[in-house]
């Protein structure tokens, strides 16, 4: 089925008002959120929203929350998020580091006390209309093993990265230190496929193909999939975006992250508050001159796209490609939804008082 961004949004929007959340925010969660659909980024888009709202009826997102700066220097911050929804902290973070940028050449924020924020990709493209290169991490729930363990340690600890250009459009990598997603994994299960060999591991620590792995004991698997492939380097980028994200702002950190599902309790005995984010932004004019800099990724953008392709493919992709042509199309044609989400955001609204898009 296919729906227009204004008619999603304006559904997304009632319900986080119906959460309590103030106007501003309402329509900041939503803005954040839709962009992942707009973007192809299915996984971590309207298929999120009841679980914002069952993470807020277990009494753990705050809808009001007092959002403040702890701690800073001139270039540096701790937010603490007040158990408020990621997709409004974030970005309130994201902005403490551009303002600090705007200063001090650079800005680095970390951030506690936070809930799910999203895609990595819009707090990080925040900075692009201010000639920043912007930097966005945060930590997750921990679903993911460590190379040669049965325990699960981590959680896909994305990390994106968005680099302004002058005629071609932005370099913008937005990946997860997986080899895929859970939410991808999510998709998997409603669509009753497999997953591919690399992604999942079961209990006892087995390659399997079974989309189901995760919730029947095992874990996702490393960018890489296996230590012959390069597993240990997906571990060593998850573990350094928890560290940036939790150990440095005194969130949560590695397998005492919460759960984002609100049917498994948070850790009795947590290290910290709340999930843990990384927001960074530097400006390009500290470094040498904005418009030389952005003629040279326009230069470099150009030769990457015009290396010769392997046979069968068209063309070689730049980061971010993808995302941005689907995009635009989806703003023009609508955004698709399957089926088991769609029902969800009609149980959603029923239960809420929320008309579904007719």
């Amino acid at each position: 089925m296919v729906f227009q961004y204004s008619d999603l949004f304006n559904f997304t929007k009632s319900i986080f008002l119906k959460m309590g959340c103030p106007e501003k925010d309402a329509s900041l969660a939503t803005d954040v959120l839709l962009s992942a659909d707009l973007r192809g980024v299915d996984s971590h888009g309207v298929a999120r929203l009841s679980g914002y709202v069952r993470l807020w009826e277990k009494g753990r997102i705050n809808a009001k929350p007092n959002i403040k700066v702890v701690y800073e220097t001139p270039s540096t911050a701790v937010v603490d998020g007040d158990g408020g929804l990621g997709l409004v902290v974030a970005p309130f973070a994201m902005q403490v580091a551009i303002n600090k940028a705007k200063i001090a050449g650079t800005g680095w924020v970390s951030v506690k006390n936070s809930n799910h924020y999203g895609i990595a990709g819009y707090h990080a493209m925040m900075a692009l209309e201010h000639d920043m290169i912007g930097i966005s991490l945060t930590n997750a729930s921990p679903l993911v093993s460590p190379t040669f363990s049965k325990e699960r340690m981590l959680g896909t600890n994305p990390i994106s990265v968005a680099i302004p250009a002058n005629k071609q459009p932005p370099f913008i990598a937005d990946m997860a230190t997986t080899t895929a997603a859970n939410g991808k994994l999510e998709i998997l299960q409603r669509k009753e496929l497999d997953a591919p060999l690399g992604w999942v591991q079961d209990k006892d620590g087995n390659q399997t193909t079974d989309a189901n792995g995760v919730k029947k004991g095992g874990a996702l698997l490393p960018l890489g999939g296996d230590r012959e492939h390069g597993s240990h380097k997906g571990y060593a980028l998850g573990a350094i975006v928890d560290i940036f994200s939790a150990v440095l702002s005194g969130a949560n950190y590695g397998p005492w992250v919460p759960p984002f599902v609100a049917f498994l309790e948070p850790d009795p005995n947590p290290v910290g508050e709340g999930i843990g984010h990384f927001l960074g932004a530097m400006r390009v004019d500290a470094f040498r001159p904005a418009d030389e800099f952005k003629s040279n990724m326009d230069n470099w953008i150009g030769r990457f796209r015009n290396a010769k392709p392997v046979e069968g493919q068209e063309k070689v992709l730049i980061p971010g490609d993808p995302e941005r042509e689907l995009e635009t199309a989806r703003k023009k044609d609508g955004i698709p939804i399957i089926k088991p989400v769609v029902d969800d955001l009609k149980s959603l609204g029923e239960k809420l008082g929320v008309k579904f898009i007719s």
